[in-house]
């Protein structure tokens, strides 16, 4: 009896210093980032008092708020966080619980299931929401289709609105870039 127990704790200490290293050593992959009722603390996608966050969400690429002035105006605050790059501009609330901006010719469309990048062609991009925090929107469309996109030439990235592509994002759109307040 004496001889295995000297062997059982060193296994069982093996065990636990493994399981620490584990526990302690693996981050929370899908913990969200810190939101308090203006949206996202530390992050342009977030509003600034008076005005009150409306709805607020993040993507695996981007985060955004929109944002309600005491005058009824929205707001649209959003920051792509693999560079920061970031988008200030004016937004319209649409009747299906969406939410709309329009900038340099590209459509910022925010709904409870997805952040839709689009222009006159069709959809830049799809990113669904990992976290939402709004008005529940139409979960048929989940938003409103822009023009069907044309063909992609062969070098254009995967169509696909899975977030499994390791591809980088392409640039900042020049509507992306700088921003300021609003």
């Amino acid at each position: 009896m004496s001889v295995n127990l000297p062997c059982t704790r060193r296994i069982a200490a093996a065990a636990a210093a493994c399981w620490t290293l584990l526990t302690v050593g693996t981050p929370l992959a899908a913990a969200d980032p810190t939101t308090d009722a203006l949206g996202f603390v530390d992050s342009p996608a977030r509003c600034a008092a008076p005005n009150s966050a409306v709805a607020f969400g993040s993507t695996a690429s981007s985060r955004v708020a929109i944002c309600k002035s005491p005058a009824g105006q929205y707001g649209y605050h959003g920051v792509r966080i693999s560079d920061g790059a970031k988008l200030v501009a004016a937004a319209t609330a649409a009747s299906d619980g969406s939410f709309v901006a329009k900038q340099d010719g590209v459509t910022y469309t925010v709904t409870s299931s997805a952040l839709v990048v689009s222009d006159a062609s069709g959809v830049i991009r799809r990113e669904p929401m990992t976290s939402y925090h709004g008005p529940k929107t139409a979960t048929s469309a989940g938003a409103p289709q822009p023009p069907a996109a044309k063909p992609e030439t062969p070098a254009a990235a995967p169509t696909s609105t899975a977030p499994t592509s390791t591809a980088p994002l392409p640039p900042p759109l020049p509507a992306e870039v700088g921003g300021g307040k609003h």
